[in-house]
């Protein structure tokens, strides 16, 4: 008889572990509370700006293994586009000035030898000062690991850092930096080619999947949130969707809990989790990106850190970004739209925009909350847990997610051989 999965959450991670088991034979199950997959990575169609928008800015580098592989999986993986070399342009909005960081496309980081293709200004000393994060504790601070001042880190520590984490660098995790900058900066150009969903990230890393189960006879059921667990002799024996709608679970079925973590501290009460979080701010504006613009542009001196080109449109991205959720939208948005016009070499009055305020984006990535993440393993022998807020090793990024569902649905294989 064929064992069931049951994947409590639509997401990527509930998707990644879906996808994982549905390739090695397991039936799945996918129940979602919400009435969209994708969770906080998904478009929808913007009637404000009349264009089909992401709900954030969502960047993959070419070394993001998981990621790719689970596109690769779902088909999608062309659909992740980016230049063909590891290049980074920025600008200064208050000086005015614009540089390139060229990391090549090798294996090494042999860029920092060559004043050419690193930040201006910066010698081979600035970034061996760097080192200490490498090695560092997840329960080290950020600020006492690395100097948080500087032209190296006003220029790239500082936009990466806050980008990862989103929080302000020093007091963020520096064992959580150094996995960001060993598999980014310390691993070479042919790790961090920028690569972007250009049809929306729905188009390319959730509806495929969705489509991929179905296709294959699995269910993925929207609108269908899960209530409690039922539970006899240390493993789930049902799952309660509330009055008469009670899945009972064989004796080799499973269940990957994917959801965020105040649902699942609700589900499972005891469960450890995060408990303080960073908003993200997300800006997009209906206009046409001139000729010959950068995917994406790192913005210093000002409240835009990402200037992202679409077709069609502009978008901004804003970490950490606590001090913006109150403040009202069309001033933000006129505030952002100066800083594009600045940095993007453009004009022209305020066009069709939109503000999104993600209040609870990602953990905050401080070695305290760091410490509250748990870890895939349950007491319940059958459930696992995924999501980027669970213990992946990484910030809260697609790949945290992606690896997070992975592990959960390796676990259930080694569950299922044991």
């Amino acid at each position: 008889m064929q064992n069931t999965a049951h994947i409590i959450g639509a997401g990527i991670s509930g998707l990644s572990a879906a996808v994982r088991l549905a390739n090695v034979g397991f039936k799945v199950a996918v129940h979602e509370a919400t009435h969209q997959a994708g969770g906080r990575c998904r478009s929808y169609f913007d009637g404000a700006t009349n264009l089909t928008i992401d709900n954030g800015n969502h960047l993959l580098l070419s070394g993001n293994s998981h990621a790719r592989a689970y596109a690769r999986a779902i088909g999608t993986e062309t659909g992740l586009v980016g230049p063909e070399r590891a290049q980074f342009p920025f600008v200064d909005i208050k000086t005015g000035q614009r540089w390139q960081i060229d990391l090549g496309d090798g294996r090494w980081p042999t860029w920092v030898l060559d004043e050419s293709r690193r930040v201006p200004d910066t010698g081979l000393s600035d970034y061996l000062k760097l080192a200490p994060l490498i090695w560092a504790s997840e329960e080290t601070l950020v600020g006492r690991s690395i100097p948080t001042e500087g032209i190296l880190y006003q220029r790239l520590v500082q936009p990466l850092l806050l980008a990862a984490l989103n929080v302000d660098p020093p007091e963020g995790s520096a064992g959580l930096a150094g996995a960001i900058v060993r598999e980014t900066l310390l691993a070479g150009g042919q790790a961090c080619r920028p690569l972007i969903a250009r049809d929306g990230l729905s188009a390319v890393l959730i509806e495929p999947a969705v489509k991929f189960l179905q296709e294959r006879g699995h269910t993925v059921q929207l609108g269908h949130e899960l209530r409690s667990f039922v539970s006899t002799d240390g493993k789930v024996t049902a799952l309660n969707f509330g009055g008469e709608d009670v899945i009972q679970l064989g004796a080799g079925d499973v269940v990957v809990m994917a959801v965020p973590p105040r649902a699942a501290a609700n589900l499972l009460p005891g469960l450890k989790t995060p408990t303080e979080f960073r908003a993200i701010v997300n800006a997009h504006f209906r206009f046409e990106p001139p000729p010959g613009s950068a995917p994406i542009l790192g913005v210093i001196g000002g409240v835009v850190e990402w200037l992202f080109a679409f077709p069609n449109r502009l978008s901004v991205t804003i970490s950490n970004g606590d001090r913006l959720v109150d403040m009202p939208r069309e001033e933000l948005a006129q505030r952002i739209w100066n800083e594009v016009c600045e940095a993007g070499g453009v004009s022209g009055e305020l066009p069709p925009w939109q503000i999104v305020r993600e209040r609870r984006a990602t953990f905050a990535a401080t070695p305290a909350q760091n410490a509250l993440r748990p870890g895939p393993v349950t007491a319940l022998k059958n459930l696992f847990l995924a999501g980027d807020w669970t213990a992946t090793g990484l910030p809260a990024t697609i790949e945290g997610s992606v690896r997070s569902g992975d592990r959960a649905a390796d676990l259930v294989l080694g569950a299922k051989t044991s």
